[in-house]
């Protein structure tokens, strides 16, 4: 499951769009930052995306994206633009095309490729779904099925598109907004596929055009209620909410780390079965089988916009570090497989963060102030070198990635020193020595 948040210029401190995505998928799905750069392309061309091809376009954009390393499209990526887009599953009466088809994924890097602003890519990626459809397979090691709503956002506008197979509507945000797992409009929206009401009537899920609403009557029910989409998106909310019109980086932050009610010195991520929260953590049982694997929080201005990126698992032991869109040079080092490579930033981190869960609440402890200190710092640096030369904004993110792998491995070091306890949830442990074991990392 996922969390997508975006505040426009009237909701934030200094007038600037934010924009917020926690991607959750399985633990040992690794994620990668990929930099694909603008390219021109042959008439008659044609772009291979996860399961199928399509044609291609005359020219593409430049784009950032953070990807499940196993598949062409991203859960979330930002263009040269300073477009933002993130998806989200959401479940559907509507039946799922099982067959190749384009993913929400696949969707999204496309939209980013070839759009400049944020209402051009909800009119792509409608345009590509009424022409090829969504759907295929959208996980890594089990069968999963899934339609999609989107989050977009520029320096200018923020777009909300909720969709079911080829069905949809989308509407403009002034404020703030957050998407989990859900669909969330109900009987307002700006644009929308010329079917959308009449199908629903035609189905008997409604009585009448007025009897209308798209969240009631395309969602299924039994999916979205254990997704705890309702739960997650009414703290994205109310955290969003309480900061309006002095919203800022960092808040985007804190709200990518919230653990619910629980205060920091309580939550433990092994406790429940069911419930999830923004910043996940997966463990025992058929529903929580998914972690965040990867965040992002972008500062969307026309010509200097900034982005925070972890490239690894649980932003709560985590730092967002900032690059931008054509400081490609940092992600050398850092791809990643299925399995446990010490030299790619997603794995190396993991080494960290499966130790903070054996005992999370000694471990953030040491691991929170730190976290904290440095990210402050690189938080003020990179603002202050936004507008600077790209030779200048390379070297600020390569030390910022740089300064994050020293923060991890002195945390490493420190907690085996402090001998943290193992976790006293025997089916929580034994899930994640499952996982450890699958991706060839010790269990120590």
């Amino acid at each position: 499951m996922c969390d997508t948040i975006a505040a426009t210029g009237t909701a934030t401190a200094d007038g600037i769009t934010l924009f917020g995505k926690n991607s959750d998928r399985e633990p040992n799905e690794a994620q990668n930052l990929c930099h694909i750069p603008g390219q021109k392309h042959d008439l008659g061309a044609s772009v291979k995306c996860t399961y199928i091809s399509i044609p291609q376009v005359a020219k593409t954009n430049a784009v950032l994206l953070s990807k499940p390393f196993w598949m062409w499209g991203a859960e979330m990526g930002v263009n040269e633009h300073g477009l933002a887009i993130g998806n989200e599953a959401v479940f559907t009466r509507v039946p799922y095309e099982k067959g190749p088809a384009l993913t929400g994924m696949d969707l999204l890097r496309l939209a980013l490729e070839r759009a400049a602003t944020a209402q051009a890519a909800v009119h792509i990626i409608t345009d590509l779904i009424q022409t090829f459809g969504q759907g295929g397979n959208c996980s890594y090691r089990h069968k999963l099925f899934y339609h999609n709503s989107f989050l977009l956002a520029d320096p200018e506008s923020v777009w909300v598109l909720e969709s079911a197979g080829r069905h949809w509507a989308a509407k403009r945000v002034d404020g703030f907004y957050a998407i989990s797992n859900k669909i969330t409009l109900e009987t307002s929206w700006d644009i929308a596929s010329d079917d959308l009401v009449h199908f629903a009537v035609q189905k008997g899920w409604c009585r009448s055009a007025e009897d209308f609403s798209f969240a009631r009557c395309y969602s299924d029910y039994l999916y979205t209620k254990f997704s705890s989409s309702k739960h997650r998106r009414a703290r994205a909310m109310a955290r969003l909410n309480v900061l309006q019109g002095r919203l800022r980086v960092a808040d985007f932050f804190a709200i990518l780390r919230d653990h619910g009610n629980a205060s920091p010195d309580s939550f433990c991520p092994d406790r429940g079965l069911i419930q999830s929260q923004i910043c996940n953590h997966a463990g025992w049982g058929p529903v929580r089988i998914s972690q965040t694997t990867g965040s992002l929080v972008s500062r969307l201005v026309p010509d200097f916009s900034t982005h925070f990126i972890t490239g690894t698992a649980a932003p709560c032991t985590s730092l967002f570090k900032p690059i931008w869109v054509d400081t490609p040079m940092v992600q050398d080092k850092l791809p990643a497989g299925e399995a446990f490579d010490s030299k790619s930033l997603f794995w190396e981190h993991e080494m960290l963060h499966r130790l903070v869960l054996k005992d999370y609440q000694k471990s953030m402890q040491f691991i929170t102030p730190r976290r904290d200190k440095l990210e402050a710092a690189l938080l003020k640096q990179a603002l202050s070198a936004r507008k600077s030369d790209l030779t200048e904004r390379q070297s600020v993110a390569r030390q910022a990635f740089e300064k994050a792998r020293n923060l991890d491995n002195e945390c490493l070091v420190a907690l085996k020193s402090l001998a943290v306890d193992k976790s006293k949830d025997l089916l929580y442990s034994h899930a994640w020595r499952k996982w450890n074991k699958a991706a060839g990392l010790p269990d120590s």
